[in-house]
Formats: C-alpha cells, sequence, structure tokens
C-alpha cells in the first residue's frame, strides 16, 4: 500500500478534512511506537480486565437461536476490508444454494428502532455500511440496538437460513457457529496494544480460537489469503455504470473518502489512475456529509468510496462518481469456506 510520502510522490494532494490534529495523532501512535501514550498502560490494563469479565458474563447469557450465525469481525479498530468481505461471503454462500440474511447494528445511525434495509432506506436511519451491503448483495439486511432481535427478525420476516453479522466478534451473548476474522494488510496489531493505549479489542490471542482468518495479500501459512480488485465506477446521482479506463482523459481528480483506513481506498484509486493528479481529502469514519462538505470540488470530478455514496445520493452532483471494488477469494479459501458451511448442519 502506498503510503503517504509515496502518494505525494505521484504528483497528488493530501488534505485532511473534519479530522482533528487529535485523531490524527492518536492513530498515528497506534501504528508506530507508542510514544506518550505509554501513560495510558494503566487504562489498558483496566480494559483488558473489564473486558475479560465482560465476556464471561455474556457467554453465560447466550441464548439458542433458530438459525446458524456467522460472524464477520475483527480484533482491531478501524478498517480492515470486513465489508467486501463480507458482501461476497454472502454471494458465495448464495452460490451454494443457501439463502443469507445479514444482521448489524448500523454504527452511526440515529434510529434505535429495528428495521428492515431497502432500496430506499436512509442510511441516517440504518447506518451507511448495511445500506452498501445491502445495495450489494440484495439479500436481506436487518439492523437492531441488539443483534439478537435482528436475528430473531430475519427467523420471523424472511426466507433466509443463515445469518451473517456485520462485526460482533466481541459481542458474545451472540451464541455464533462460524467465526471469520478480517486483519488489516500492513499492520494488523497495531503497536500491539489494547484500547486505548493500542488499536486492539482483543489480544491477537484470539485469533487461535476463530474459524478463519483472513488477511489481504497474505503470505503466512495459517492466514487465508485475499485480494481486493476494483471493478467499475458508478456515478452516484444516477447509477450509471463506467469502466475503470473512463476518466483516463481527465486532467485532474479529487477523490473522497470518509473510512477507517482512507489511505487504502486513495492508495486502490492510485492503482487505477497511477498517471493522475488527484486531490485526496479524507473525512472521519462513518461521518455524517452534507452539501457544504463538498465545497472544495466546486464543479470538478468527484469519485468517493461506495460506503460515502449510499450518504450523498440526495444530493450528488451530476459528476460525482463512486469506485466500487469486490473481495476474491482463492479457490483454497473457498474450498475451507464449503466445509465449514457444510458442517453447521442446521442449513435446510
Amino acid at each position: 500500500m502506498a503510503n503517504r510520502q509515496q502518494l505525494i510522490g505521484k504528483q497528488t494532494e493530501m488534505h485532511h478534512s473534519q479530522k482533528s490534529s487529535f485523531v490524527l495523532f492518536i492513530e498515528k501512535r497506534w501504528y508506530s511506537s507508542p510514544g506518550v501514550l505509554w501513560l495510558l498502560l494503566p487504562l489498558e490494563w483496566l480494559f483488558r480486565v473489564l473486558a475479560s469479565l465482560r465476556k464471561a458474563i455474556l457467554m453465560t447469557k447466550r441464548e439458542e437461536l433458530s438459525l446458524p450465525l456467522v460472524i464477520v469481525g475483527n480484533i482491531a479498530v478501524g478498517g480492515t476490508g470486513k465489508t467486501p468481505v463480507l458482501i461476497a461471503l454472502a454471494k458465495y454462500i448464495q452460490g451454494l444454494g443457501h439463502k443469507p440474511g445479514v444482521i448489524s447494528r448500523g454504527y452511526g445511525r440515529v434510529s434505535g428502532e429495528t428495521l428492515m434495509v431497502g432500496p430506499q432506506s436512509d442510511s441516517k436511519l440504518v447506518g451507511d455500511e448495511p445500506l452498501e451491503i445491502f445495495r450489494s448483495t440484495g439479500v436481506p439486511v436487518c439492523v437492531a440496538k441488539k443483534r439478537i432481535d435482528a436475528v430473531r427478525y430475519l427467523a420471523e420476516n424472511s426466507e433466509c437460513n443463515v445469518i451473517l453479522a456485520d462485526d460482533g466478534l466481541q459481542h458474545y451473548a451472540l451464541k455464533r457457529d462460524l467465526e471469520f476474522v478480517v486483519l488489516d494488510e500492513k499492520q494488523p496489531f497495531g503497536n500491539g496494544h489494547c484500547f486505548p493505549l493500542g488499536p486492539l479489542r482483543e489480544a491477537p490471542s484470539r485469533l487461535k480460537t476463530v474459524d478463519i482468518v483472513l488477511q489481504k495479500n497474505s503470505k503466512a501459512e495459517s492466514i487465508y489469503s485475499f485480494v481486493i480488485e476494483p471493478t467499475h465506477f458508478e456515478n452516484v446521482k444516477t447509477g450509471e455504470i463506467k469502466n475503470l479506463d473512463f476518466f483516463n482523459t481527465q486532467a485532474h481528480l479529487y477523490a473522497l473518502a470518509g473510512i477507517g483506513r482512507p489511505e487504502k481506498f486513495f492508495s486502490t484509486l492510485l492503482s487505477v489512475l497511477d498517471h493522475k493528479n488527484i486531490s485526496f481529502y479524507s473525512f472521519a469514519d462513518h461521518y455524517n456529509f452534507t452539501p457544504a462538505d463538498f465545497s472544495f470540488a466546486g464543479n470538478n470530478v468527484l469519485i468517493m468510496t461506495a460506503k460515502d455514496a449510499v450518504k450523498c445520493k440526495a444530493f450528488a452532483q451530476d459528476n460525482w462518481w463512486s469506485l466500487h471494488v469486490r473481495a476474491v477469494f482463492p479457490p483454497v479459501l473457498e474450498n475451507e469456506i464449503n466445509k465449514k458451511i457444510a458442517f453447521l448442519g442446521q442449513i435446510q
């Protein structure tokens, strides 16, 4: 992945919008030496103790579910490619002849209701990632404040015979049948510490207890590799599809990402438009955009992530586009998924 210096070396401009200097400082320390964050070491110890107690308590309260549940999550804060993996997994399970559904809390949404996601859903009510998942797969997607409520709703109101949980690895009240963990490509454990000293939600030893660990372009024997592949550009306003070479005649482009690790999207975009001059703007993860946030682009071509696009469709301009990607599983991983899904047994 190209880092910030490499991006600038390609005649690009990097801008940080809506990310405070404090947040940028914390992120830098999480993925390098902790530096002054060592002062938070006692809080990390406290976090680990409380997390262990919470896990023990929740596991005693687990309820039997009427449908098999597959967790797709991670052990670190921030983007790891989890959403493309979940989308690819849902499509693959569909291809096996099953009927998957997806549950999510819908991080950042303003509603606490249990809601089914639909074509006209408002991302503010259902969350940006659930809406992106629905639009990419067409499978039933339900959001709820308590994930167990979403499972029950899908069991009663859809034809699903297997549930995929978007995140929820640490939600131990959910009894799960399979656990998939997606690791960051370059720095899967950051500085190796748990929150707030580092980005980890759980210690790396947690990976020993999950069913499948995935990592983009991994060469480790115990980890399954996958790749993220750009597929096409889509007009945010009209839904028009264009090939990856569509912007080859553009002299300058603007790019925007409001995701956990925006540099990943920027690097992917550069792999498609490597020779272009591009100005990059990063926003906070799950940022709720307004038209005023786009004044920097003027009437120029703007490219964003698919996750951001679902929040901007209502006020999008004609020349706003999203770059779509997909996770591609190698045959060895597909074979392992086949084995794991077959072992669920409960799927009818």
